[in-house]
């Protein structure tokens, strides 16, 4: 146990921030017309990492966190391949702007989940997630990561 969680929770949590950290290096990178090569290497990494050792989790059943893993999976392998693969040349390169802000989304959505889940003050304020404050929190990450999908695509095209 550290920090009160098991072992392998603390290491997936540890390597989900270090995803959305460098991810968000990465999107203001996009904005700012820069690659950030090893910056973007880091992100995608732990991005997917993310998600194999989230699916690793103890459940029973099929969560809505496995479905958001799966769908991450799938914009990391397009956002890789556009990446590394086609060298983001031609459509490729909004596809990858496209599917890596997507999955940075994606662990936001899940950190904003998390939060209201293990933050008392949190969780008192949403109990079963379905009160306004989560989903005013969720609508703003939405929001946010929509404008900054938007101009990072606009930006990032000319780098």
């Amino acid at each position: 146990m550290i920090l009160g969680l098991p072992t392998f929770v603390f290491v997936h949590v540890v390597i989900s921030l270090i995803g959305i950290f460098t991810g968000f290096i990465v999107v203001f990178g996009m904005l700012a017309a820069k690659r950030l090569d090893g910056w973007t290497a880091i992100f995608l990494f732990f991005t997917v990492l993310t998600s194999v050792t989230g699916f690793f989790l103890p459940a029973h059943k099929l969560l809505p966190s496995h479905v958001i893993g799966i769908i991450s999976m799938i914009m990391l392998a397009i956002a890789i391949f556009a990446r590394y693969a086609r060298h983001l040349a031609g459509g490729w390169r909004r596809a990858y702007v496209a599917t890596a802000v997507i999955a940075q989304y994606l662990n936001v959505f899940v950190l904003i989940v998390q939060l209201f889940r293990k933050v008392p003050a949190l969780e008192i304020l949403a109990p079963t997630q379905t009160e306004p404050p989560f989903k005013l929190a969720q609508l703003a990450a939405l929001i946010l990561f929509l404008v900054l999908g938007i101009f990072a695509t606009l930006r990032f095209r000319s780098a």
